[in-house]
């Protein structure tokens, strides 16, 4: 499959996808009024649709014949990475998000706790319909979810991080919601356990490379990350390459990016990338996105070649193009 051809065709499902969100959110807010049109105000923002098009991807490949069976668990995934942005922004304090204010600067706190809570809620709506197997998933990634925020949150500014607990958080945060919507839609789409195991481990090392690729965008700055440069840093969490640096950096170097942390504003990016330079971490993460990913590609090996597998294949490219 041509390059163009991909993204038309990786367009056409977005397109789709966004029209059943306003759909479905513009029923909701005839019955459930203000908290269900700004609630889904944060969902038709903008955003990749990443998660929704694996879901979609995956029915497909593990060979799935309707696609109306495959929508609103498609769907639930969009309505409940949305509800944790709403609660991730109240927690880190931000204005903004993808160029809007958020539900919190602009309605206060209580209403931004309540206007997650609702995502949440039309999330679970939607993909409860499913087996219970596939609810299960689900339910059990969303639950690891919730655990690995108050795991990040126990290790803000803890220098002691290490990369185990790093990756624990990732997989729990970002990496598992991926993998269980891969899993559930095979589930849905009847195929074999060692068939939803594998895209299960797609979706894991494509989300872990995903949020590594993260990282090194929040250093660096993107306009594609729909937060300001450094928000992580601000926040003090402790993402891939300053665990490493921290751990490769040894006196006054060490010390210093102590400082920097404990204590960043703008000034400091330059001689912040600096150590990360020196200590070779922003390399090493690319390293290990490039690993990641080709491990992610290793588990389409088993499937036959069809429209949807090469589709996959184009969606591990353009997670790449985002470092490049």
């Amino acid at each position: 499959m041509e390059e163009v051809d991909a993204l038309d065709r990786l367009e056409e499902i977005k397109v789709l996808i966004d029209d059943k969100l306003e759909l479905v959110i513009e029923e909701q807010s005839s019955i459930y009024g203000d908290v269900a049109r700004i609630a889904g105000d944060v969902v038709l923002a903008g955003g990749k649709r990443l998660r929704p098009i694996l879901i979609m991807l995956a029915y497909d490949l593990a060979g799935g014949k309707d696609i109306e069976d495959i929508i609103p668990l498609a769907l639930s995934s969009e309505f409940i990475h949305s509800a944790t942005l709403v609660h991730d922004d109240i927690n880190d304090e931000a204005s903004t998000r993808r160029g809007h204010k958020t539900i919190h600067s602009n309605f206060g706190q209580a209403k931004g706790i309540i206007a997650g809570d609702y995502l949440f809620s039309q999330g679970f709506g939607l993909g409860g319909r499913y087996e219970r197997e596939v609810v299960e998933v689900i339910a059990h990634y969303c639950s690891k979810l919730a655990s690995s925020e108050f795991t990040q949150i126990d290790h803000i500014l803890d220098l002691s991080t290490s990369p185990e607990d790093y990756l624990e958080i990732v997989e729990g945060k970002t990496a598992g919601p991926f993998a269980a919507g891969c899993k559930g839609a095979a589930m849905v789409a009847g195929a074999k356990a060692e068939k939803c195991n594998a895209l299960f481990e797609f979706g894991m090392e494509l989300g872990i490379a995903f949020q590594l690729v993260d990282d090194l965008l929040d250093i660096r700055g993107d306009h594609r990350m729909g937060k300001p440069r450094g928000a992580d840093v601000y926040e003090g969490k402790m993402t891939l390459p300053i665990i490493h640096a921290l751990t490769l950096l040894h006196g006054e170097k060490r010390e210093r990016l102590s400082e920097i942390l404990h204590d960043f504003k703008d000034s400091l990016f330059e001689e912040l990338i600096s150590l990360l330079e020196f200590a070779e971490s922003l390399s090493y993460s690319e390293i290990l996105i490039a690993n990641h990913l080709e491990r992610a590609l290793s588990k389409l090996d088993d499937f036959d070649d069809c429209d949807a597998k090469q589709l996959l294949k184009h969606v591990v490219i353009l997670v790449q193009n985002r470092n490049s």
